[in-house]
């Protein structure tokens, strides 16, 4: 048999044989999923996404000034450098236009201090955009927030410089000095507790309202929470994102330090200390919605936000970290694939087989 006689129809007319041809096989790619390849429509998203960021990124620039913006525009320049040096280097049209590089920089620079080095954030770039995305075939085909692996690989390659957070300029009325840092309010809440003192500080109403609006040290998008809410109800208002997950991970947190605080008083502030403070509310709206790395069924959204708060609980609880929102966001991107398989949706008319006899199941579509 030739191979136009195997491409075509069996059983068929030889006309009909000349209108109705199976692909040619030179012509089929064999690759591994996902075979629906992001559309054009990926640059509307992330301009989308990126307007929701403005909020944050002004209040970044009003309580840390021009060091802000300095870490914001190399991260997103170096992103977006190493997107197009990655695509002229492999021969595929440039995808910087679709914009996922730029999101990803501003991500990575609104995780990290305005004290960051140049180096260090080139470094993370690198690190987001090659190693955390391209390698796996670009946009739609990596398994782990770019940003969030970035800011893991800084904070393990560079500890010293992530770890210096400037203070914030309104608290001082006055412009913000390289050598005026401050520790986190998480890592201070720790060493507190670490050595038995009293946490109401971190509980008092002054300080919580700081913690609200941004007058605290930290990185640039987690310290002020009124900032990102209103990038987040953006998100859910556009349709972005799945409300389920940021939703869950909230009330994961909220109800296991209330249960820590009950059985073990003193051990850590209380709820609303750890909702305003540290990268919560940036990772939980931004970085653990990203549709490529989150689940695609609403029960397995609210599995993954569930994983993720409890292991950003455990890691600042009782882990050597003070913060651990980007741990936890790549931990639960690596059992995606998983939640995915128990979590799917039962196709319309699915039966089961039981004793010998087809049993219909009912209330499995959602």
């Amino acid at each position: 048999m030739t191979m136009s006689e195997e491409n075509t129809v069996p059983h068929a007319s030889a006309e009909e044989k000349q209108k109705v041809r199976l692909p040619e096989t030179k012509n089929l790619i064999l690759s591994p999923s996902p075979h629906i390849q992001v559309g054009p429509g990926s640059a509307k998203i992330m301009c989308q996404v990126i307007v929701c960021l403005i909020p944050a990124i002004i209040a970044a620039f009003v309580f840390f000034g021009l060091h802000a913006l300095r870490v914001l525009v190399i991260c997103t320049a170096s992103c977006a450098a190493f997107e197009y040096l990655w695509c002229l280097a492999v021969k595929r049209k440039s995808t910087v236009g679709d914009f996922s590089a730029v999101l990803t920089g501003l991500l990575l620079g609104l995780n990290i201090s305005s004290l960051t080095p140049a180096w260090v954030c080139i470094a993370g770039s690198f690190i987001a955009i090659i190693i955390a995305k391209q390698v796996y075939g670009g946009l739609g085909q990596n398994p782990f927030n770019p940003a969030a692996v970035g800011r893991i690989a800084m904070l393990m390659g560079a500890s010293g410089a992530m770890t210096q957070y400037a203070v914030p300029r309104s608290v001082f009325f006055a412009p913000v000095a390289d050598a005026l840092t401050s520790a986190t309010p998480l890592s201070m809440a720790e060493s507190a507790a670490g050595m038995g003192k009293s946490l109401e500080y971190f509980n008092s109403s002054g300080f919580l309202w700081r913690a609200f609006t941004g007058e605290i040290a930290g990185s640039l998008g987690e310290t002020s929470v009124l900032a990102v809410l209103i990038g987040g109800i953006g998100l859910m208002a556009l349709r972005l994102i799945r409300w389920q997950i940021p939703v869950s991970i909230l009330a994961t947190v909220a109800i296991f330090v209330s249960l820590v605080n009950h059985f073990s008083p003193g051990t850590t502030p209380g709820v609303l200390f750890h909702l305003f403070t540290g990268g919560l509310m940036l990772g939980a709206f931004f970085m653990a919605t990203d549709m490529v790395t989150s689940p695609v069924t609403v029960k397995g959204c609210i599995v993954f936000g569930v994983g993720i708060g409890l292991l950003v609980c455990v890691i600042r609880i009782y882990g050597s970290y003070p913060e651990g929102m980007s741990f936890a966001i790549v931990l639960m991107n690596a059992l995606v694939p998983l939640i995915d398989k128990f979590c799917y949706i039962k196709p319309f008319g699915h039966q089961n087989i039981k004793a010998g006899r087809i049993e219909p199941r009912r209330g499995e579509i959602k």
